[in-house]
Parts: C-alpha cells; sequence; structure tokens
C-alpha cells in the first residue's frame, strides 16, 4: 500500500490564481500562507495496539488590505479557485472591521534571501513499523524493573509538512520538513508507596533516526531513581535547574522578550529596557531557529521573514526583542521583523528555538558532590503557576535533593521566585548544553529559591 503524503503545493498556480482574481475583485494588497502536513501515530498499552492514527491536512490563512489599509484574515482548507475566491471576498469583508490602531502591513524582510536550512529530509514509515518500534520499546520499559507496571503515556509520530508563503509585492516562500518524536512515561508503584513517573521525549527528522535506546533507559532511569522519595523541610534552597527545567522556565517568562507584550503592557520589559541588566552575568541567551538540533527548524515565520539567530540575553544584558512587522514599525527604533511571527486573527509572537550558554561561575558546586541543593528534574502547571506579567512563579517539581554526590527523591514540592531575581542570581551554569525538544541549554545553579515541602 502507498503511503499517502501532504497535497502537493503548486505555489506557481496559486500564486496566478490570486494575482488574477484579487485583481478581479479590486484588492489591492494580500497574502497567503499555507501549511500541508501528513502525520501517522501510534500508541499501545501493554503490548497491544491501543490507538492508530493518520491524519491528512491543509490549511491557508488568507490576509486581504483595503483601501484605508485595514486588514481582514480568514481560513480555508479548500485552495480551489471557488475556495480562494470565497476566502479573499470574506477576508475583504472582514477587512471593514480590521485593526485601525495598529494595522499589520505586509513584512519588508519577506523578500530577502533565505538561508536554506541543510536538514535531512525523510521518507514516511509504515504504520505498522511506527506500531512495532513502540511494541518493542514499551515492552523493554515494563521488564527494566518489577515497580514499573505500565507506560501511561506513550507514543510514537511522523509528519511531512509543506509551507508556503505568497504575498502580492511578489514574496515567494516555500519549504518541506520531516519529523518524528517518541515519548515514554512509564508509571511505577511498589507496596505501601505513592506512584511515581517521569519519561523521556527524543526528537528526529525521521523515524529511522530516533534515539530510542537513548529514550528507553532515560525513561526508565528517570523513573526509577523516584522510587526512593523522601518529604523535604520547607525552606530557601539553592537550586540546580536541569536544561530542561530551566528552558521551561524561560518560555514560560518569554513575554520579557516579547515586543508585542511590550506594546500591551503585559511585559516585565519596557521600550527602553533594551541594554539593561535583567540577569546575572554568566548568562546569555539566543533564539536560534537554524539551530541544527532543531528538527523541522522553519526557514521563514507566518509573514514571510526569514528566521535567524538572535542574541536576546548576552553576559546578562537585554539585546533584542521578538519583533512581528508591526512591531518593529510600532517602535519605530529601527528595529526589523526578526521572524517570530505568526499568522492569525491576530500576528503574535513567539520563540523558536532557545540557545542558553553561560559561564561555568561557582566552581564549587557540583551535581555529584554539593549538599543540601534541589535538583530540579522537571517542572509542572506552567500555564497555572507562572503569573508572567508580573513575575512570579509557583509551581510543582520533579527533583531530588542532593548530599554528598547522592540523591534522594523528593516526594512533593513547589519551587516558588521571581523570575527577575531567579536570572540575577544565577551562581553558576554547568556542564556542555543539553539539547532538548525545546531548545539547548546546561545546568543552571540559582540561590534563594523557596522550596515548599508537602503538608
Amino acid at each position: 500500500m502507498t503511503t499517502p503524503s501532504p497535497v502537493a503545493l503548486d505555489g506557481s498556480a496559486l500564486q496566478e490564481q490570486l494575482t488574477e482574481t484579487t485583481s478581479r475583485l479590486a484588492i489591492p494588497m494580500w497574502d497567503l500562507g499555507v501549511t500541508s502536513s501528513y502525520d501517522t501515530s501510534v500508541q499501545v498499552d501493554h503490548g497491544e495496539p491501543k490507538q492508530l492514527k493518520a491524519r491528512q491536512s491543509t490549511m491557508a490563512m488568507v490576509r486581504v488590505w483595503n483601501d484605508e489599509g485595514l486588514v481582514g484574515i480568514t481560513s480555508t482548507n479548500d485552495l480551489s479557485p471557488l475556495g480562494l475566491t470565497a476566502a479573499l471576498q470574506g477576508a475583504k469583508q472582514a477587512s471593514r472591521f480590521g485593526d485601525t490602531q495598529r494595522p499589520p502591513r505586509l513584512s519588508p524582510q519577506a523578500q530577502d534571501p533565505i538561508t536554506p536550512i541543510k536538514q535531512p529530509q525523510h521518507s514516511i514509515q509504515p504504520i505498522q513499523l511506527l506500531l512495532n518500534h513502540l511494541l518493542e520499546a514499551e515492552r523493554q520499559v515494563l521488564h527494566s524493573h518489577p515497580a514499573i507496571s505500565t507506560v501511561t503515556y506513550n507514543g510514537l509520530n511522523q509528519g511531512q509538512r509543506e509551507r508556503l508563503y505568497i504575498n502580492s509585492a511578489g514574496a515567494w516562500r516555500k519549504q518541506n520538513t520531516t519529523s518524528a518524536t517518541l515519548w515514554l512515561y512509564p508509571r511505577a508503584e511498589e507496596p505501601g508507596r505513592k506512584p511515581r513517573s517521569a519519561g523521556a521525549v527524543r526528537v528526529a527528522p525521521g523515524v529511522d533516526a530516533l534515539d530510542l535506546e537513548g529514550c528507553i533507559g532515560e525513561a526508565t532511569d528517570r523513573t526509577i531513581s523516584h522510587l526512593d522519595y523522601a518529604p523535604i523541610d520547607t525552606g530557601i534552597y539553592t537550586v540546580c535547574f536541569s536544561p530542561e527545567a530551566f528552558l521551561d522556565l524561560l518560555w514560560a517568562f518569554s513575554t520579557m522578550v516579547n515586543a508585542q507584550a511590550v506594546l500591551d503592557g503585559i511585559s516585565l520589559s519596557q521600550r527602553d529596557s533594551l541594554g539593561t541588566q535583567v540577569a546575572s552575568s554568566l548568562l546569555t541567551v539566543a533564539d536560534h531557529a537554524h539551530h541544527p538540533a532543531h528538527v523541522a527548524a522553519p526557514e521563514f515565520d507566518g509573514e514571510g521573514t526569514p528566521t535567524r539567530h538572535l542574541l536576546l540575553i548576552e553576559s546578562g544584558y537585554l539585546r533584542h526583542f521578538l519583533h512581528s512587522e508591526g512591531t518593529a514599525r510600532a517602535f519605530a527604533d529601527g528595529s526589523v521583523a526578526t521572524g517570530h511571527a505568526t499568522m492569525g486573527a491576530k500576528v503574535t509572537i513567539g520563540p523558536q528555538w532557545l540557545d542558553v550558554e553561560g559561564e561555568r561561575g561557582d566552581t564549587s558546586l557540583s551535581c555529584q558532590h554539593s549538599n543540601s541543593v534541589v535538583l530540579i528534574d522537571s517542572l509542572s502547571a506552567l500555564h497555572a503557576g507562572v503569573k508572567a506579567s508580573q513575575g512570579s512563579f509557583s509551581l510543582p517539581f520533579d527533583g531530588w535533593l542532593l548530599s554528598g554526590g547522592e540523591r534522594r527523591s523528593i516526594e512533593a514540592a513547589t519551587v516558588a521566585g521571581d523570575i527577575r531575581s531567579t536570572l540575577h542570581n544565577i551562581l553558576a551554569c554547568e556542564g556542555a548544553p543539553q539539547c532538548t525538544p525545546n531548545g539547548r541549554a546546561p545546568h543552571v545553579w540559582v540561590e534563594g529559591l523557596t522550596i515548599t515541602g508537602e503538608a
């Protein structure tokens, strides 16, 4: 059986059709963003298939500007001449109610040269192969320790995507990507003890490039390490964030570098914050869309602006904001769109892939030798426990209390603090940066965080 693939996007035909239709409808300015995808995924439960899914979709966003410069937007999955005509007509009607305060325009960077991302393309594998891989992974996890009774959350997914951007000024972008993701979260339980769970995720350009054994080993080791748990006393601790946990914290407070959030007054930063110190001099953070470990990295954003490496924090100092076309124009300080915009009912902005580098700092701090230090493995409830506009956070976590090279799992606790003081109170960045699905970071040590143990 032939494996389906995304609907092939004929950019030239679409451009010709749009040019003819917009001329007939007297539409002076427009753009179109299309994503066509094909995804297959599997889940298993104790050696049996639990769910097998395949989904093929095409989604297009059409923006239309009227004679007054106001923009209307509509979405469609029908790229036929009739479908595009209906979408353009709908967007033209909606433009009468467009934002009159800060209406977006076409990005001036939408025709700039693009740096191609040299990432290998992988063929879509039969769903039976995905099922066999996941069944074997589950089998190995279940046999790794007597206490592991189930892999409650598991899955193997592969996807193939084609993206296209066209506008009335002559911009034309197209990119094809493939990706595969494996996740395993075992559950372990011993008599008279609370159930414990942890997990691991691996991402690669294709199923055949996934680190299956590494994911199995990490998921089982992390879960088993939490079996011997004990409560922790409430107090002020020095905390070591794992790369994954520190990146989650940065993502939760990404409004600090989001120009739209600055304009909307919901960011901790102000227009004049660039050049000010916002973190310890040990910390450097960039948004690195083209990093080799960023699987299926986009070459352009929703406005057609090329993505790139953008320095956000350099040795503790804020250097750049993430900009769309509209925010760059609103700042009126020479800022340009940075390749972080997503087209929708409103243009939104967000990071692509955070790359954290840091200086070593206090060399006495070490996961192998430090005492009375909390090592946070993963954070939970990020949407509920973070007040991004205020800077505060209070988050449940999984982790260990370090004592002389040994670590003991913490039964249940939350970590609380303020992101501004957290970034300023970084003591050390230990080890080489490690890659995760969301970015790259070392272990980051912070002093003075409140740990609240279970009452």
